[in-house]
Parts: C-alpha cells; structure tokens; sequence
C-alpha cells in the first residue's frame, strides 16, 4: 500500500534542500536545461564566471549581461528534476526556466518544432508530493504570466512556437501505441518526462515557472520517427537556447 503524500502537505521534510543554510545566492533567475548538448551550446555562448557540480549535474554562474541568472542540468526524469529545482529555490531563485526535449504524439506537430507548455498531465510519481491531483485528469501548469511573458518574447525575436499540452511519463520505453492514443485524447500534444513535476514543486514553493520545449522525435504513430540528426532540429535547438538565455537576462534587468 502506497503512503497517501496528498495527505500529509503541510509538513516540512525532514531533510532540507540542498541550499537552505548556504549563504552563496545564485541569482533570481535559473535556467534548467535537461539536455547535455544545449548545456554545452549555452556555453559555448555565454560567458561564464563559474562552473561547479551540482548533484550529478553542473552550476554554472554566468557574468556579463547574464549576472543574476544561474544554468543547471543535464537532467532527466521527475523525482532527480524536482531534487534540482528544490535546490536552486533554496539558493535564492525566484524564477525558473525549462529548457527541454519532447516527443510529438500528434501528426500536427513536426521535428524542429517549439513548444510553449501551458499544461502539464500528470503521469509521474512525484508531483503528488506537492500538490492534490485531480483523480479525473491530473495535470499542474507552468506560472501563467511568466508564460506569457516568454510567448511575448519569442513573438518580438520572431521565433514561431506552439502553445501545447504536455503529457509527462516516468517511463520512456513504454510509450505504446495505447498510451500513446490514450493521453492525446487527452489533449496532450507531446510527451516528456519531467515538466508535470517541476510545475508543482513550483507551484508549491510559491516561485514562478515556464518552459519551452523542442520537438526532438515523434510517436504519434506505431512506428517511431527519432529526429535528433535532422538539420531543422539543430536548429530549433540553436534558436531555443538562445531565446531562454535572452529571455533570462531580460528577466534579471527588469528585476
């Protein structure tokens, strides 16, 4: 029998994030990137005051026109994503950006494409830990004005995205063809593996979040389409990392 966590969110943990009794503030403003190959894209293009291991994953602490803003990753998978984004809150962030992979599970959506989630459904074991979910659809989202100001963003730089649906899953080999067509039904779009649960530790830590997603592969049909060689993913990619680090600077000017 599984502990009812939804019972028991008003108590503190027992063991506190790491952070809580450091005095090192990283910033307001911290960007999560789950794939390696962005992290060394970011930085490759920012200057960087300082890179330090982070759990198995690294910190690195810009300077420039990046000061204030912080970059975390890789990572992969929700209970290891809310570990880090736990941290990153009790090192001073406020505001947290997504910078992510996903599978279309729809033929609408095409490789190379960039998605703006504005739900996320629950398929993962740890979001229960901070939030109540709805035994009909379990879903959480992203802060809606930091969302917003991100589609803003995107919309000046010229960068054409998809606001979408995400169904986010713990278990990446077992996306099957049922399941598959089960949560599109839903009105899920693509699927990934950690936003539901970065959502509600946000959420539940009262700090702000959004995320933005690149098309990577597509299971929208029985046969999987894998599009990480495809040239218009590469660039997709190029064009993502740039917008969220753009966008988290101008987050840290306007304070």
């Amino acid at each position: 029998m599984s502990y009812p966590t939804w019972s028991d969110l008003d108590n503190a943990s027992i063991v506190p994030p790491f952070g809580t009794h450091r005095g090192h503030d990283i910033g307001p403003v911290a960007v999560m990137v789950s794939c390696e190959p962005d992290i060394r894209l970011i930085k490759s293009n920012t200057a960087i005051q300082k890179a330090v291991p982070f759990f198995t994953s690294t910190l690195m602490i810009p300077n420039g026109s990046h000061k204030g803003t912080s970059v975390a990753g890789p990572f992969i998978g929700a209970p290891y994503a809310a570990m880090l984004v736990e941290s990153l809150i009790a090192k001073g962030a406020r505001n947290i950006l997504v910078l992510g992979w996903c599978g279309a599970v729809t033929d609408q959506l095409a490789v190379g494409d960039i998605l703006l989630p504005c739900k996320a459904i629950v398929d993962e074991g740890t979001s229960s830990n901070y939030q109540i979910l709805d035994a009909a659809l379990p879903r959480s989202t992203p802060d809606e004005m930091l969302t917003d100001q991100l589609s803003d963003h995107l919309t000046v730089q010229g960068i054409g995205f998809h606001r979408a649906t995400i169904w986010t899953t713990d278990a990446v080999y077992r996306e099957t063809e049922k399941k598959v067509a089960y949560f599109r039904q839903l009105g899920a779009q693509a699927v990934e593996m950690e936003c539901s649960a970065l959502f509600s530790v946000a959420r539940y830590r009262k700090v702000s979040i959004a995320g933005l997603l690149v098309v990577s592969d597509s299971v929208a049909s029985k046969d999987w389409d894998p599009g990480f060689r495809k040239k218009q993913f590469k660039r997709a990619r190029q064009t993502a990392c740039k917008a969220i680090m753009t966008f988290a600077g101008t987050l840290c000017e306007n304070g």
